[in-house]
């Protein structure tokens, strides 16, 4: 990419010259010591089954078996992590049946915004917020896999780490013991979730070539976390909020890479402190209107190539792998908070290289919206890729 495109305001992700002062502020441990890492972590392979549990019933997905497994990963420095990840059974599933693996919207830094934790939470908006849409992929007999693909300390906005903990994700809920070990694989998720699924996808043929995965079906991605910056710069927005959580997400997963917490002047360190365990509302309503140059000490615009690059080595149209399978992408016709044109490169990148792409521009001018808008069509093309069917492209 141009000079132009890489010169981002280093307020948002390089440190001020000097002694570091802040660190990384990791999210809460959860209480529940399911979710620990066991001891001996890294003498198990990705995607290996560490241990599973039967949930209570949802009064949501009536009559459906809820499972929590957790498993081996991978961090973006290559060390062993647990993640997990909630199996939904419909009743009734014929065996080796469908599975989907649905990468929700996690925009979160605690543990209580994890998937596996919002299902049980007593904000009933919260809790159906995609019940409709899982409760049609039900109806239908497919088992429904939800990653918590943030990974153990949340790193919101580190989007590789993301695709990883998917296809491990898949890994291990094949090997559980639910009947799922022939079942046919697909993938789907819109904005954040988007983002993991795109880059499961764009991984899977390096990271898990073993898996066979019929389709990804990946909505509203944000595909240039570069661009998204540069277009944001020091002005203010109402969704200034999850930027910020994207530093300190991406600090977390890239300590000394990223240590943009240096950069924050007192109020910055303060509004990190109270949103450092928060969930969306939390989020938004801290950052809302605000912006880089409120929390940063300085906006000097120096070169710092390494926490350049953690952005880079983020943003799914740098890329340079391909997906091995077919895609199905939706967005806006015009999106507020994530660059269209970058998504409509990558689409023509995958069409170059033969990957068969059927891309869907909803009629939207808004984000949220378009991923409702999408998913008729989502569905459709999701049952054809299960049923083997050729795969559409309008490449």
């Amino acid at each position: 990419m141009g000079a132009a495109i890489l010169g981002i305001s280093t307020a948002v992700f390089a440190p001020v010259t000097g002694p570091a002062t802040a660190g990384p502020l990791y999210p809460v441990p959860d209480p529940d010591p399911f979710y620990a890492s066991p001891a001996d972590i890294a003498e198990k392979s990705p995607g290996e089954v560490l241990a599973a549990r039967v949930m209570p019933p949802l009064a949501i997905f009536p009559a459906t078996t809820v499972t929590l497994v957790k498993f081996r990963s991978t961090n973006s420095q290559g060390l062993p992590i647990a993640a997990t990840s909630t199996v939904l059974t419909p009743p009734g599933r014929s065996p080796g049946g469908p599975l989907l693996s649905y990468q929700h919207i996690i925009n979160g830094l605690g543990p209580r915004c994890a998937v596996s934790r919002v299902l049980y939470t007593a904000d009933p908006t919260l809790q159906v917020r995609e019940a409709v849409a899982l409760n049609a992929v039900l109806a239908r007999g497919w088992s429904v896999a939800l990653p918590d693909h943030l990974g153990p300390t949340f790193a919101y906005g580190a989007a590789r780490l993301g695709g990883q903990i998917t296809l491990d994700g898949i890994r291990a809920v094949r090997a559980a013991g639910l009947g799922l070990h022939e079942s046919r694989i697909a993938m789907a998720g819109y904005s954040g979730g988007g983002m993991a699924t795109a880059w499961a996808a764009a991984l899977a043929p390096r990271y898990a070539p073993e898996l066979e995965i019929a389709g990804a079906a990946a909505g509203g991605v944000p595909a240039n976390l570069v661009r998204m910056l540069q277009a944001l710069d020091t002005n203010p927005h109402p969704a200034f909020g999850l930027v910020m959580a994207a530093g300190i997400g991406l600090e977390r997963e890239y300590p000394d890479r990223f240590p943009i917490s240096d950069s924050m002047n007192a109020r910055g360190l303060v509004t990190r402190g109270a949103v450092a365990n928060g969930c969306t509302n939390e989020i938004l309503t801290a950052g809302a209107g605000r912006s880089v140059a409120e929390y940063a000490q300085s906006m000097s615009l120096v070169d710092d190539p390494e926490a350049r690059a953690v952005v880079e080595e983020n943003s799914l149209e740098l890329f340079d792998g391909v997906p091995n399978m077919p895609v199905f992408e939706w967005h806006s016709a015009s999106d507020p908070l994530i660059p269209v044109d970058s998504i409509v490169r990558t689409n023509r990148r995958y069409c170059d290289a033969g990957v068969p792409l059927h891309a869907e521009r909803t009629l939207s001018p808004e984000h949220m919206s378009a991923a409702v808008l999408g998913i008729p069509s989502v569905l459709i093309w999701l049952e054809g890729r299960f049923r083997g069917d050729p795969a559409p492209s309008n490449c």
